[in-house]
């Protein structure tokens, strides 16, 4: 019997080497509008799995050119659906593990009080000298932007006063130092809870642009490492959706 304090030791300590030694890493590619989220989420996942997800964020369309380059990613958070789509076309990327994890909204917003109206007809008035938006070419958000403004027929007129962050999280730093005096940005950038976090917001409305659909998928790089699996998986729990949910993405 006195050696069982340090059999149960030596057994506590064998536990957490196999603990450790299963543990693995995963490097997931996070569109930026996500950002915050897959913090939360990442975080949870260590948790829950003993996994760590390495996150990077950026443009949906430079992780595409990076990808096709051979970076070493192995998960896509996109922030559209056609960007796994072609990855998988392609062969860079596991087709059959292609998910759909949250459906975004765009918000037009000021980080002062009273500066954007809840409709939006700030835009028609033109009393701003610039307007934020990310790059359309590589960011679904300015894509949506765009198509926002064209479907409003306030683009020409707006044209002069634009100006392009790289991706939507430099897009919601111009609006928030001040540097443009609104922009479109991410809902999920201004909200935490469920509420909006300072300034003014015009949600904009889902029939002024194509539904902001974000797709998740596993990359051919990951296609062997448990974690990148695990990661995938824990992205359908209702712990990862609770999470997303309280950023304002809705579900699809």
């Amino acid at each position: 019997m006195k050696h069982l304090p340090a059999l149960l030791a030596c057994l506590f300590a064998a536990l957490c080497l196999t603990a450790s030694a299963s543990a693995g890493e995963v490097r997931v590619a996070v569109a930026a509008n996500f950002a915050a989220p897959a913090q939360r989420i990442a975080a949870a996942f260590e948790g829950a799995t003993g996994h760590r997800a390495a996150l990077a964020f950026g443009a949906t369309g430079k992780f595409y050119a990076q990808i096709s380059h051979g970076a070493p990613f192995e998960v896509l958070l996109a922030a559209d659906a056609a960007t796994p789509a072609r990855l998988a076309a392609e062969g860079l990327a596991v087709a059959d593990s292609r998910l759909t994890y949250a459906v975004g909204r765009l918000a037009l917003w000021s980080a002062g009080a009273d500066v954007v109206d809840d409709q939006g007809k700030i835009l028609g008035r033109g009393h701003f000298r610039r307007l934020a938006i990310a790059n359309p070419k590589t960011a679904p958000y300015g894509a949506a932007a765009i198509e926002t403004l064209s479907r409003l027929k306030l683009l020409e007129t707006v044209r002069p006063k634009l100006t392009q962050g790289e991706n939507i999280a430099q897009t919601w730093q111009f609006v928030s130092t001040g540097n443009a005096e609104l922009g479109f940005v991410a809902l999920s950038q201004i909200t935490q809870d469920g509420k909006l976090t300072g300034g003014s917001v015009w949600i904009v409305p889902d029939d002024l642009h194509a539904p902001l659909r974000q797709d998740a998928i596993l990359l051919a790089k990951g296609k062997n490492n448990a974690a990148a699996a695990a990661f995938m998986d824990y992205l359908k729990t209702p712990s990862a959706r609770a999470i997303m949910g309280a950023f304002g993405y809705v579900q699809p």
